[in-house]
């Protein structure tokens, strides 16, 4: 079967055996959710996965612990635009014991043209986005540092803050930061043996995208692609866990886009 018209889910190969990870707005279905699973299947001691949506993380939880066991699997609610939020997330995963890998998954769109958009709507498109990745990668940076075991994080980007597109200026601004960051947090952690890299998708579909997008959209989007699909939100967290992984120990500062769009 053609893997690249039509994605056949891969296995686990314990890429992670051993490690501890953190996945932020984890719950649900979208890349966060599938990054969480990957890092379990690919062998994580353990995983704290975390969201703003109580009720929603809850279920995400159950339904983890009953696929992988209670003693791999946690959570821990979490705005990442509230530094006491961040801290606590980590206090908690540091009790299980030192995280070795942060992923970055938070952020906030929206549509919006740049005549109309609001300072409240940029602002929040800007501290979830941007500002929020800034204080995860600070917090645990700072607790990977003191653990002197290196560490990993990714975080998520998005080929708008390449590509332009209309109504996401916000959005797109918040992307670029989010590269810009990583490159530069990558340059600070690099003597400390801590990596920084983001992945950078185009259109990977799941539900919450389909409700807030119109099939209009969708359809123009998809046609951007070179398969003519979107991708499966596992085929950004297989990248997500490439770059979590040794097999990229000699990359940091990097963003791979995870795409097929035309150029």
């Amino acid at each position: 079967m053609n893997q690249a018209l039509n994605p056949q889910y891969v296995p686990g190969h314990g890429l992670l055996a051993g490690k501890r990870v953190v996945v932020t707005a984890s719950a649900g279905a979208g890349i966060g959710s599938a990054a969480a699973i990957k890092c379990l299947e690919e062998g994580a001691a353990s995983v704290m996965i975390s969201d703003t949506h109580q009720g929603r993380l809850d279920t995400s939880l159950a339904e983890l612990r009953e696929r992988f066991g209670d003693d791999r699997v946690f959570a821990k609610a979490c705005d990442v635009t509230n530094e006491e939020q961040v801290q606590a997330l980590l206090d908690a995963a540091e009790a299980v014991g030192p995280i070795d890998v942060m992923i970055n998954n938070a952020g906030l769109g929206g549509t919006a043209s740049i005549l109309e958009m609001t300072d409240d709507q940029w602002n929040l498109v800007l501290n979830v986005t941007l500002t929020g990745t800034f204080r995860c990668i600070r917090a645990v940076g700072q607790r990977m540092k003191a653990a002197g075991n290196g560490g990993v994080i990714v975080n998520n980007a998005s080929v708008i803050g390449w590509r332009a597109q209309e109504g996401q200026a916000h959005y797109a601004a918040a992307k670029a930061g989010v590269m810009a960051l990583t490159r530069s947090a990558a340059k600070d952690l690099a003597t400390e043996g801590i990596r920084v890299n983001a992945v950078s998708p185009s259109l990977a579909m799941h539900p919450f995208l389909e409700k807030v997008t119109s099939a209009e959209l969708l359809t123009e989007l998809k046609a951007k692609e070179a398969f003519n699909r979107a991708a499966e939100p596992w085929e950004i967290a297989n990248v997500m866990v490439f770059l979590a992984s040794d097999y990229s120990s000699y990359m940091t500062g990097e963003v791979i886009s995870v795409s097929s769009q035309h150029a």
